[in-house]
């Protein structure tokens, strides 16, 4: 089957994973926060398997303008439900409407949820209640000024979700998130790479996975593998090509440090969960105290913002010592994402390149300085 999929995207990174998605074979169009491209079911199955910057994948099951409740039950249940719903279909239903007509999301989702029952009792000839024992399928209807989306996610939980992180901190970076900071500095494994706030460890372990190509779906499980349209030979078949595409034993450079053993402990934690002890090195280090020994490094970290009543000075100061070895290492790549507007102004320097991201709710820049060549 052909399906139309939707890659939802943390605004700000549509390109990063359109990107990411082209490098598996499919054209893709952007949206604010989202990607559009057509596939199969092997292209479901190598999105949430490979993909490392994208928040989940749908399957567009309908798009259509409607400003009436009648419309909306009549055009929903006349989508083709049954040819991926089987008979027994767990079929939860989530909403949202945005300057829409139809304004009440509760009512939305209880139409829409209604339209598909008779739908599929009508494909299987059913009656009464539907049992719903079987497989999930996360059916979501988005109305923006009256034309409405209708999906099914293939992911189930979202795709930030890998399956290592045992503990986390405070303020924990989303793996996607990571992931996409390091595409964004072209990381490949092949430079030394430093991260001096490395909290739970997030960003080092994405750059390990990354860097050893380990598919970030690994260890976890997705809904759509317990659905009846995808063989389960393709999901295995793909898990075991992609297991022998992994570089287990390729050298690379990865330096984590933290100035809070807690947060180191907690990295170790989630670094020794996924089996990547050897590929990390981890220390308790204030960014004051730490050297870099190598050259051509790339330093790719999300530091404190200093948003906090008293934290002010305490993070410029850590952002000066970013400055001053920046100055002593004119071939170090630094890429740092913070909310702090007065970055450049405190570490003396115009970044290469900005972008701005959003980490959660909180929008940020991601400031690029390219070292020497």
């Amino acid at each position: 089957m052909n399906f139309k999929m939707l890659a939802n995207t943390p605004m700000g990174l549509e390109k990063v994973v359109a990107n990411e998605i082209e490098t598996l074979g499919y054209e893709t169009t952007l949206e604010n926060g989202r990607v559009y491209f057509d596939g199969d079911e092997t292209a479901i199955v190598k999105a949430n398997l490979m993909m490392r910057t994208a928040d989940r994948f749908r399957i567009i099951i309908g798009d259509f303008n409607v400003d009436t409740f009648d419309d909306l039950f009549e055009m929903t249940k006349a989508l083709p439900w049954s040819d991926i719903l089987g008979p027994d279909a767990e079929f939860p239903v989530t909403g949202r409407s945005h300057k829409s007509t139809l304004y009440s999301v509760p009512d939305v989702q209880r139409i829409v949820k209604k339209a598909i029952v008779e739908h599929l009792k009508d494909a299987f000839s059913l009656s009464g209640k539907l049992s719903e024992t079987g497989a999930r399928y996360k059916v979501d209807i988005n109305i923006l000024k009256d034309r409405a989306v209708l999906t099914i996610d293939t992911s189930g939980d979202a795709l930030h979700k890998r399956g290592y992180r045992r503990e986390q901190g405070e303020a924990p970076i989303k793996e996607t998130l990571a992931a996409s900071m390091l595409k964004l500095a072209n990381y490949d494994g092949t430079k030394p790479l430093y991260d001096p706030f490395a909290g739970s460890g997030t960003i080092a372990i994405e750059a390990a996975l990354m860097a050893l190509n380990i598919a970030p779906g690994a260890n976890r499980t997705f809904d759509s593998e317990s659905w009846d349209i995808i063989p389960e030979e393709l999901w295995e078949e793909t898990r075991m090509k992609l297991e022998e595409e992994a570089l287990y034993d390729k050298e690379v450079t990865i330096h984590a440090s933290d100035i809070d053993p807690h947060m180191i402990e907690v990295a170790k934690t989630n670094i020794l969960e996924i089996g990547l002890q050897d590929n990390i090195k981890l220390a308790i280090t204030d960014i004051h105290d730490l050297s870099v020994s190598h050259d051509n490094v790339q330093l790719v970290t999300n530091p404190p913002y200093g948003e906090r009543i008293g934290e002010a000075k305490e993070v410029e100061a850590m952002y000066e010592k970013v400055g001053e070895m920046m100055s002593r290492h004119p071939d170090m790549s630094v890429y740092l994402m913070t909310s702090n507007k007065e970055f450049e102004h405190i570490v003396g320097k115009k970044a290469t390149k900005r972008r701005k991201l959003f980490n959660g709710y909180i929008e940020t820049t991601f400031y690029q300085y390219w070292g020497k060549r």
